[in-house]
């Protein structure tokens, strides 16, 4: 999640400059890049355990070491809590202690690839002087909840006394899942609401493909992708499927009207987060806000509150896709390839529209439902979502072509769709590989996980 912002920005007065803020991401087709965010968990390699924030081998550790590769940190109070780089990079924490990088704008995979193999060789370096290790999975294999620590930042105290009053799962998921996800541009609002509506439909395809959070405390749990089935019950309010999306009615304009119907968390100001639970921004916007009386938002306040809506596919000055579970190294790269080639080609996104088009509002919330618990599996009209699978893959790799960026050798991105070209022929996910290893080679010993799939 996001770091203190430095900048509030200037007073809000009406709606119409919310709508020019989310207007203001078109971008001609020359300018659009690939932001990738990918999260990971950091554990002690003798006991396995969660890394605490303070300690030899916690997080705060861990960021003051990589200050030496020129990452400066940014803090709360006294507190290290995130680190910004000049290379347009930064890296924060989630509430459990989750590390994760947030890419710079990139022009292709390839670029993209390189970034994340410099920052995890960046991090194993240090994490290995620490005695610790990283694992990239969905949901954390072994460790209860109460076994999480959390990470000293004042907005995640605010939300964790207020998730359990509207959901039963989202302390499960600050504290207990990881994800990989892909940003995205757009050049018009037109252009904006195909690729939302398109994203939005196939979010369970990619969380079927990327399924790998299969264990709940160290047994098998009924999902393949326990992380996704998190977010089912989070806080309806915020998560899930956005039904509006694929009416006429989408617009910039009723994408704020559903942000702003949204609770909120808090509201920052001079360095403190401001407890504002349970009022829509559109209170703060009238002036009603009871942490703030008489005063209006900025856009700053406005930006923050875009990171605390958590829908499959969330609008900000781009789309950013959220359906994946995080996972290893090499398939950290196949989530924007796959992303990429289905949306910034013309030729691609329309075949991928056309095979979702007519998808009723039922079926998106059947699949939403059934995908986390059989991934490939899930049976979807006359087929399984693997056949739909391989498909939608098709269609990104023949994108990706069409975008023809080539690395120095002459390949172009396709190669980075390998990992999930082998999981979609075999019909076998990571987290059914895991569950299949569990029963069998590991003799139902959790802890082997970590030591097979750590980077």
């Amino acid at each position: 999640m996001a770091a203190p912002p430095s900048d509030p920005g200037e007073p809000i007065y009406c709606k119409d400059e919310l709508v020019e803020y989310l207007a203001g991401g078109c971008k001609a087709e020359s300018e659009w890049r690939i932001g990738t965010e990918h999260e990971k968990f950091v554990f002690h390699k003798g006991t396995y355990r969660p890394a605490p924030y303070e300690g030899s081998w916690g997080i705060r550790a861990l960021i003051e070491g990589l200050q030496r590769f020129g990452w400066k940190p940014i803090f709360e109070g006294d507190n290290p809590i995130a680190l910004s780089h000049e290379n347009g990079c930064s890296i924060t924490l989630e509430p459990g202690g989750q590390l994760e990088l947030a890419g710079a704008p990139l022009e292709n995979i390839h670029q993209t690839c390189n970034e994340v193999h410099s920052h995890l060789n960046q991090v194993k370096e240090i994490a290995s002087e620490l005695g610790v290790g990283l694992i990239g999975v969905g949901f954390n294999p072994k460790w209860k909840q109460a076994d999480m620590p959390w990470m000293p930042k004042g907005r995640y105290k605010i939300m964790r006394d207020y998730m359990p009053k509207v959901g039963s799962l989202g302390l499960d998921m600050m504290l207990r899942t990881s994800t990989v996800q892909v940003n995205l541009d757009f050049k018009s609002e037109k252009d904006m609401i195909k690729k939302f509506r398109t994203s939005l439909a196939l979010q369970p395809i990619a969380t079927a493909m990327f399924a790998d959070s299969p264990f709940l405390e160290g047994r098998p749990s009924e999902y393949i992708s326990y992380r996704s089935h998190v977010w089912e019950d989070t806080d309806p309010a915020r998560c899930g499927i956005l039904p509006f999306v694929f009416t006429e009615e989408m617009s910039f304009e009723r994408y704020v009207d559903y942000v702003l119907d949204v609770p909120m968390y808090f509201v920052y100001r001079d360095g403190d987060y401001l407890d504002a639970r349970g009022q829509p921004f559109s209170d703060f916007l009238q002036g009603k806000l009871v942490s703030l009386p008489g005063e209006i938002p900025t856009i700053g306040d406005w930006s923050d509150h875009l990171t605390t809506v958590f829908p499959e596919v969330r609008l900000k000055k781009f789309l950013e896709m959220r359906g994946a579970d995080g996972g290893p190294w090499r398939r950290l790269c196949a989530l924007p390839a796959f992303w990429t080639g289905l949306l910034y080609n013309q030729v691609a996104l329309d075949a991928a529209w056309d095979l979702v088009k007519d998808w009723t509002p039922e079926e998106h919330a059947y699949l939403r439902s059934e995908v986390p618990k059989h991934a490939l599996r899930t049976a979807f009209r006359k087929c399984k979502v693997q056949e739909i699978a391989k498909e939608v893959l098709e269609i990104s790799s023949a994108g990706l072509r069409r975008r023809n960026c080539l690395d120095k050798v002459g390949a172009d991105e396709t190669g980075f769709l390998g990992a999930l070209y082998e999981i979609v022929e075999s019909g076998q996910t990571a987290g059914d590989e895991k569950l299949q290893k569990f029963k069998t080679v590991w003799n139902g010993n959790i802890d082997e996980v970590f030591e097979e799939y750590a980077y």
